[in-house]
């Protein structure tokens, strides 16, 4: 009988410590498994270079979502798909640009609020956007004189 317990034991201390890893994974991961917590809102870039999935989005340099997802779309733009957190509103005018966090950090998009009092719904489009500024274009321009 005293071996039985000390199975069970060890068995339960096993399986408590797989459940704490995997708890330390998704929230230091940052990762969403059960259920989304936010709406849909698109954005179409003439380029987001350096934007991935998983980017953070910001308003006023708050963390507001992340980039769901970034493809090309008919027109050769690129889309990029970002979720905004519940109770976050962003207005029809709002303008959305590529930045990065120093000088050679990474991407995000930052959203820059409107005053348009009509609010995007979940699907939406953000009209106004601001492409990434690309430092080797601007190097290269003015090593060649074309500035």
């Amino acid at each position: 009988m005293k071996r039985f317990d000390a199975e069970l034991a060890a068995g339960l201390f096993l399986l408590i410590g797989i459940f704490a890893l995997a708890f330390i994974s998704i929230k230091l991961g940052r990762l969403e498994v059960i259920g989304n917590k936010g709406y849909t809102l698109y954005a179409e870039f003439e380029k987001a270079g350096g934007v991935k999935n998983g980017s953070v989005v910001e308003i006023a340099g708050v963390e507001i979502g992340k980039v769901k997802s970034i493809r090309l779309d008919k027109n050769y733009q690129a889309l990029i798909e970002i979720m905004i957190n519940d109770g976050i509103k962003i207005q029809d005018d709002a303008i959305a640009s590529i930045k990065t966090k120093g000088l050679i950090g990474e991407k995000f998009v930052q959203i820059t609020p409107g005053g348009s009092d009509v609010i995007l719904k979940n699907g939406g489009r953000i009209r106004e956007t601001e492409s990434a500024i690309d430092i080797e274009e601007l190097i290269s321009k003015y090593a060649f004189g074309k500035v």
